[in-house]
Formats: C-alpha cells, structure tokens, sequence
C-alpha cells in the first residue's frame, strides 16, 4: 500500500502544483488513499521532496534534485525489486513490465537518476519503455535492471 501511495504522491505533484502537505492530503484521500498527516509528512521525507519556487512566487513540491547519485541509487533499486516482475530487450528499447500501477512511479525514479544513453521513457500502468541511444546501452541496462529483480 506504501508504495502504491508513493507513485499516486509522485503522480499528484507532477500534475499540480501542490504546496502544503494538508493540500497533499486531500488530493491523496480524493484518489482513495486514506491517510493522516503524518503519513503524509513521512512519505514526503521518504520520498525526499523538497518545495520549489514557480515563476509566480509561489512554491510546490518536487522530487530532489540535489540527492546523491548512491542514495539515490539504492532507493532505486530497492523500489525496483519491489515493483517490477520483467525486463527485456529489443534494439535500443528496453522494456520494465511492472506491478499494475506501479510503472509510473519507477519510471520517474529511474528518470531522476539520469543514466547515460537514456534519449527518453514513456511510461503507462504496468508498463514502461526506455529509449537508449544504442543497442549496446540497451542490453546493458536491461542486464543491469534485471540483476535487481526479486527472486533474482
């Protein structure tokens, strides 16, 4: 359930321009999550969101920019494991099938850690997509995601 309301958290910030964490809230209980304060005050440390300046003054939450390649790699795969269940290869894409609802939010995690050779993603519910820069990179970065799959 935890990881199921991080990626609608991660969802709800990028489409609006959330700001306080009872707006968080709200957003998150009008989705269906039941949850308190501070939960959502945990989730927003977990997540290591941080607020952000718009162009109007205001401000909104966003992912970190400023995290640190190793943290940010071992969240990463320790959500992975978690959440993904096969990867494969084809040309320059390589393809995550996730837990439904889960591809979004690993997208977006794998996104934030700006591998080399990465042109792009696209991501659906279950589903995400990796365009690679060459057919090499591809294979070595479904070889290196598929190490981190559990029961692997």
């Amino acid at each position: 359930m935890k990881s199921k309301r991080h990626q609608k958290i991660l969802e709800l910030i990028q489409a609006h321009p959330v700001d306080t964490q009872e707006e968080l809230l709200r957003l998150l209980r009008e989705s269906g999550f039941e949850a308190t304060q501070a939960t959502v005050s945990r989730d927003i440390k977990e997540l290591r969101l941080v607020k952000t300046a718009l162009d109007n003054g205001k401000y909104r939450y966003s992912v970190s920019a400023s995290k640190h390649a190793s943290d940010l790699s071992s969240q990463f795969y320790t959500f992975f494991s978690k959440s993904v269940y096969a990867v494969d290869c084809c040309k320059n894409f390589v393809v995550v099938k996730c837990h439904t609802g889960m591809a979004n939010a690993v997208c977006e995690m794998l996104d934030t850690m700006e591998i080399s050779g990465i042109v792009g993603t696209l991501s659906g519910d279950n589903t995400f997509f990796v365009m690679m820069r060459e057919e090499e990179m591809a294979q070595s970065l479904a070889d290196e995601l598929s190490k981190h799959m559990q029961g692997r």
